[in-house]
Formats: structure tokens, C-alpha cells, sequence
């Protein structure tokens, strides 16, 4: 099954705000993040006939973009971080590590093919147990069981590899 391209306005619509947070958990600047999205954008706009999947590609120019951003910036991080507006609250930290590792499952995600997907949609959005999943996929509920069980390890194994080592980033 073939799934129709969005447009690039659909695109923004939709994943502004997700790309918003991820670069934003990467960043920790508003500002930053904001000039971030938007020039993720206009790249993938100069682009766009030769971008399969729109979604991972923004993603991973963002990622790429913010961690360019941080090393061309590490003198102002530094200055920032020990203002007196900075939050030294652990759970302000932890929240942008949240974010980032969010961001990052949503980019391998997008990587994924649509069944897979689909499984660990079932699975975590849908709350459904392996028998409905059996039901719906038309695969067998230990087939189900084995396919997920390797899907998340692999997306486990690439989050670490990316550098998130748990839920706080």
C-alpha cells in the first residue's frame, strides 16, 4: 500500500510544532529552535522533488542543523547556562532531554517501514493486546510478539547509538 505524498503545507502543519520541540530539546534556546524549523523548511521547499520521505528528512536536518548550531554557539550556551533567568531546576533538564529523545524516536520511527509502524502504533497508541494486533495484521499473535519484541530493541539500540540512553534524553 502505497501512501499518498503530503504537501509541504500539509507537512508544516502537522509537524511544526513536534520539529519545534525537538529542536528546541537540542537547543535550549527558543529563538534558535524557531530559526531551526523554519530553515529546515525552506531547505526541504529547495528540495523537495528529490526528498522520499519529507518527515525523517526534516528531522535529521534538524538534528544536524542544531548540533551544528551548538558547536558554532558554545561560547553563548556557556554564558547562558549561568545567567541568573536559567533554570537550575533538575526537571527543566530532564524536559528537554524528553524532548530530544522523543524527537529522535520520531525520526527513526519515520525511517520505519508503514507495517512496522503500524504494529507499534496498535501496540502503544492503540493499546491493543497481541490478539487484536494478530487480528488486524493478519500475522500470528507469537509472529506479532516476535516482530515487536525486535522493532523496539532495534529502535533501543539505535537511540543509544544516537546518544539517548533513556526516557530523559
Amino acid at each position: 500500500m502505497t501512501e499518498e505524498r503530503p504537501s509541504l503545507r500539509t507537512l508544516f502543519d502537522s509537524e511544526e510544532s513536534a520539529l519545534f520541540r525537538f529542536a528546541y530539546g537540542i537547543v535550549g534556546q527558543r529563538e534558535a529552535a524557531e530559526d531551526l524549523v523554519q530553515e529546515a523548511f525552506l531547505r526541504l521547499h529547495e528540495h523537495w522533488q528529490e526528498v522520499e520521505n519529507p518527515r525523517a528528512w526534516l528531522y535529521r536536518s534538524i538534528r544536524n542543523m542544531a548540533l551544528n548550531h551548538l558547536r558554532d554557539h558554545r561560547r553563548e550556551t556557556a554564558m547562558d547556562e549561568g545567567s541568573d533567568w536559567a533554570s537550575d531546576s533538575p526537571t527543566a533538564v530532564e524536559l528537554l532531554g524528553r524532548h530530544e529523545a522523543v524527537g529522535v524516536l520520531r525520526l527513526l520511527m519515520a525511517e520505519m517501514p508503514p507495517q512496522d509502524q503500524q504494529l507499534i502504533a496498535w501496540k502503544y497508541s492503540g493499546s491493543l493486546s497481541y490478539e487484536e494486533i494478530s487480528k488486524r495484521s493478519g500475522l500470528s499473535v507469537s509472529n506479532v510478539g516476535y516482530k515487536l519484541h525486535h522493532l523496539l530493541k532495534g529502535l533501543a539500540d539505535a537511540m543509544r547509538r544516537m546518544g539517548v540512553e533513556s526516557r530523559e534524553g
